[in-house]
């Protein structure tokens, strides 16, 4: 009896404090950017999205859901997306240690002579290793308005359009959707949201397609298995922005027959798994990601 009430108690403990979401300090500009760089070098890879802060529109679909709400899902399947990503990075260093470290050293000694493949793979088998060497070419402007320019070398990310923003949770990567709305390509129906979160699912399960392949030893250097991760997910953003062209092409033409779109369950369906607002504007409080504290 004894030992099971301790058993209990152990479990007890466990969901309430081996659960307990991380804190991140983002009180300055600089700050979120090393909360960036650390919750990759730390494995906390999912919370990357919850730096990015992207605008919904006042906006109710057929479903029930919010475009805020769509928004949270798209960042929270994202964010798995991310985990996977560095946990297969952390596999590729225990299998290929040697050769891991050889690319890391050969890219950064490359500067900005880097080819993508060469930033591709170093992002890949080394995700920490590569962004930390990064850190100090990015820079941060206070402007002193609630807002802060962005620069890499000293240059404007994308002319000044990707800026970082004072919320109430800290700072944040403010995603220049008023330049991109007007774009084609910019989700603006539920089933178009809906199809970005199947392509963040997509490459989640190409990742683990490689993982698994990885782990049978048939991938035996880094080359190959960079090429091998690269057609797995190739293949899957590939079939996905298919669909979502034909998607917009449909909205385009009223005359075209709808695209017929099979999506994960909890992403396409009525059941899924997002909070559906009663009101039309933003829900006061969806399935937040953690808070990060402000000192």
């Amino acid at each position: 009896m004894r030992v099971l009430s301790f058993s209990i108690m152990i479990c007890f403990l466990v969901a309430v404090f081996g659960c307990k979401k991380p804190k991140f300090n983002t009180r300055t500009p600089e700050d979120m950017l090393d909360t960036a760089t650390e919750m990759v070098t730390k494995n906390r890879a999912e919370y990357l999205p919850t730096l990015i802060d992207i605008p919904a529109r006042d906006v109710t679909f057929d479903d029930g859901v919010t475009e805020f709400s769509a928004i949270v899902e798209v960042k929270a399947k994202a964010g798995d997306m991310l985990a996977r990503l560095v946990r297969v990075a952390g596999l590729l260093r225990d299998r290929f240690p040697k050769q891991v470290d050889k690319e890391i050293e050969s890219v950064l000694g490359k500067g900005k002579k880097a080819s993508t493949r060469d930033i591709a793979i170093a992002a890949i088998a080394n995700p920490g290793a590569w962004l930390t060497a990064q850190r100090t070419r990015i820079t941060t402007s206070d402007l002193g308005d609630g807002t802060a320019a962005l620069s890499f070398d000293g240059q404007p990310i994308f002319s000044g359009a990707l800026t970082l923003i004072e919320t109430n949770d800290g700072w944040r990567i403010r995603f220049p959707v008023e330049l991109v709305r007007s774009s084609k390509y910019w989700p603006d129906s539920r089933e178009e949201w809906s199809v970005v979160a199947s392509m963040m699912l997509a490459i989640e399960s190409a990742l683990k397609d490689f993982e698994r392949d990885l782990g049978s030893g048939a991938i035996q250097s880094l080359d190959a298995a960079s090429s091998r991760v690269g057609r797995l997910i190739g293949e899957s953003v590939v079939a996905q922005s298919i669909i979502y062209a034909m998607m917009k092409r449909d909205g385009d033409d009223s005359e075209t027959a709808p695209v017929q779109v099979k999506l994960e369950p909890d992403v396409m369906t009525q059941e899924s798994t997002l909070p559906a607002p009663t009101t039309t504007g933003p829900p006061s409080k969806p399935d937040k990601p953690p808070k990060f504290t402000k000192k």
